[in-house]
């Protein structure tokens, strides 16, 4: 359970008081920890820290620095301290390491046992980000922050924190999380970052440097069924958190304007509308935008509004309404029909009972709406993200602002990624010799496809028939960790249209925990690899040398970015037959044999030499080439496939997108 790994997150604080953070049962305090606990407003240290949070610190002067005004913690609510007062830092140290709290839920929703990742793993929180404009992480205070937490001696870092787009490149002063995890990985210690929440678009990933384990969020197998009556008696079920007393019939009503003017969306409503007062509104969202909906559906409600019924985009992000407002969520065909309903009917009334919790089938794994989505915009030959998890209404503790809600549903990609921090401490205290570069191979390779159509690299190798056989049982009946969801379907991709998930949506798949502590093989690398990447981004030797502190000089030939040692192959424009290589490690039985099975991208040959590898005692590490090449005679889009080693007990699988490019011609 990652008894002694020491998490560190850079996040808002934390509220140490929260139940999931008490020590029961832990032994002493590390030994090597180095750390410190500090005092300030409305934290006392003595009281605040203790076996499971051993360390906290908060750093606000670049932010000062950068703003030019003091910090005016009144006017934002907030704690010139470690003290969490916006939440988001409670809820991401509870995901990664929050101890076992029973029986707990969200006013009856959710109901059960809340514990993080890794619930005996112990915990330092670094405050780096304040109320200031909406939210800001100051560059200087994270880098501090980094600094403070490599010295004190942490294991994994955990980052929530996503920057803008668009981005810096990985040797600028200003990309604070890429240099700071760049110094954090040459120590050992690994840093997991979120994708960021401005998806469905492609190209949005934000945290690209490939010394990161970057996180999609996806949805888990849960919903929260909200039953939708009609005075016809026609039931549909919506999704909603609502809480409420089950109501009677009411009025439904939508807002039919002129044809000459634009339709009333959900996000114009405002207090004006006084025509909603003791009324269900039905309307019709034109975006995204969370925010606005939320805020007209607060507006709606004081002038004496009983209720939304929203038709969006299908997605399984829920709007944050007041708990006795219920906002239900519909699809736009099921919108449609109960708008038919209602201009086909002289007096429509709805009926919405309370929301209650349903876990397993029918409900569907999905990549969440609000996803960040690859290609890097950096470096598109570096596949981002690297994995997926649960990012999509998470019961994590909360400041009490309320004093009736200790735990609180949570979204977003910072939630995801402390999944992930917690799994790679679990990874840590089984394997206290694995890289950073190990523990990322190992989580993003762990897993394979139920393919349609594989393709066997030993077809003429004198392989015996039997090998054969096993392989391709156990390559197609294993639909594991994790690119199908738990009932064995595909994962789709929220966004316009819905999609099935590729490796740009969620990278090696959905993160598998125990296939990640046994995975055969891994690709390592180390500060030296990633020099060699920096090289073969064109970066200067000046900008190397300051980022790593001592002078480095790239080899006259720049280096390919295929060949830099992934466990995923991307090309991003494939013009020629090309040839990349990688290395492999054994990590698992010493005396072994992996044979390469191939899932080609349409229109895509590959070939991979050797087609075998064998390890024992003496050789532990096997270098391979892989051609590709394309038959394509057009520019394309990306297609996928897979390359995967396998003995018959491990599937080692890397996901492989390649874009064929047809240069034109200009007379």
């Amino acid at each position: 359970m990652g008894d002694s790994v020491i998490i560190g997150l850079l996040d808002t604080g934390i509220w140490p008081e929260a139940e999931v953070f008490r020590d029961e049962g832990l032994g002493p305090v590390p030994t090597r920890w180095r750390g410190v606990c500090e005092s300030g407003e409305l934290f006392n240290a003595r009281k605040a820290c203790n076996r499971k949070l051993i360390g906290a610190r908060y750093f606000i002067k670049g932010l000062l620095a950068e703003s030019g005004q003091p910090y005016n913690t009144t006017e934002y609510k907030d704690y010139l301290s470690p003290r969490d007062s916006s939440g988001h830092g409670t809820a991401t140290s509870t995901i990664a390491c929050g101890f076992f709290v029973a029986n707990v839920s969200y006013k009856g929703l959710g109901i059960g046992t809340v514990r993080g990742g890794a619930p005996l793993a112990r915990l330092a929180m670094y405050k780096v980000c304040w109320k200031l404009y909406g939210g800001v992480c100051a560059t200087a205070d994270i880098l501090k922050a980094f600094d403070k937490a490599i010295h004190d001696g942490v294991d994994v870092l955990s980052l929530s924190i996503a920057p803008d787009i668009p981005l810096f490149s990985d040797v600028d002063a200003r990309s604070g999380i890429s240099i700071g995890a760049f110094h954090a990985m040459a120590k050992g210690i690994s840093v997991v970052c979120s994708a960021g929440n401005a998806g469905p678009s492609a190209q949005t990933i934000q945290n690209t440097a490939p010394w990161v384990l970057t996180v999609a969020a996806s949805t888990a197998d849960r919903s929260f069924p909200t039953p939708i009556t009609l005075g016809n008696n026609w039931t549909t079920m919506g999704q909603a958190m609502f809480t409420g007393e089950k109501m009677g019939f009411i009025n439904l009503v939508y807002h039919d304007v002129s044809e000459v003017l634009s339709p009333r969306y959900c996000e114009s409503l405002s207090p004006s509308d006084t025509w909603s007062a003791r009324t269900v509104v039905l309307c019709f969202t034109s975006d995204s935008d969370e925010s606005a909906v939320e805020a007209a559906a607060l507006s709606v409600k004081e002038i004496g509004c009983l209720g939304l019924i929203i038709a969006k985009n299908p997605s399984r992000s829920l709007y944050s309404c007041d708990d006795d407002f219920p906002c239900v969520q519909v699809s736009y065909e099921i919108g449609t029909q109960i708008l038919y309903y209602i201009r086909s009917t002289r007096n429509p009334q709805v009926r919405i009972r309370p929301t209650k919790t349903h876990v397993g089938r029918p409900v569907s794994t999905n990549v969440a709406y609000f996803s960040s989505r690859g290609p890097s915009s950096i470096a598109p030959a570096i596949l981002k993200p690297d994995v997926a998890a649960p990012g999509v209404h998470i019961l994590s503790a909360v400041p009490p602002l309320n004093p009736a809600i200790a735990f609180d549903f949570e979204s977003g990609t910072s939630m995801a990624a402390p999944h992930v921090s917690g799994i790679v401490a679990l990874l840590k205290s089984l394997h206290s010799d694995w890289s950073p570069a190990a523990i990322q191979s190992a989580i993003v390779t762990t897993g394979t496809l139920c393919y349609t159509y594989i393709s066997f690299a030993v077809a003429q190798s004198s392989l015996p028939i039997h090998s054969f056989i096993l392989c391709l049982i156990y390559m197609v009946s294993r639909s594991a960790a994790w690119n199908t969801d738990p009932s064995g379907e595909p994962i789709y991709a929220e966004g316009e249209p819905i999609k099935l998930a590729d490796p740009f949506d969620y990278g090696g798949g959905i993160v598998d925990a125990n296939g990640a502590a046994d995975p055969g093989l891994v690709y390592d690398m180390g500060t030296a690899d990633y020099i060699q990447y920096l090289c073969a981004m064109g970066y200067k030797n000046s900008a190397i040398s300051q980022l790593i502190e001592h002078p480095t000089f790239c080899p006259i030939k720049q280096p390919s970015i295929l060949d830099i040692n992934l466990p995923s192959i991307t090309i991003p424009a494939l013009r020629n037959s090309t040839t990349l290589t990688r290395t492999i490690t054994n990590v698992g039985a010493v005396n072994s044999r992996y044979v390469a099975v191939v899932e080609p991208p349409l229109g895509i040959t590959i070939a991979v030499k050797p087609h075998m590898l064998t390890f024992n005692s003496v050789i532990k590490t096997i270098s391979f080439t892989v051609t590709v090449s394309s038959s394509h005679k057009v520019t394309t889009g990306y297609s996928f496939g897979s390359l995967t080693w396998t003995d018959g007990v491990h599937s080692v699988r890397s996901p492989i997108s390649v874009r064929t490019e047809i240069t034109e011609s200009y007379d």
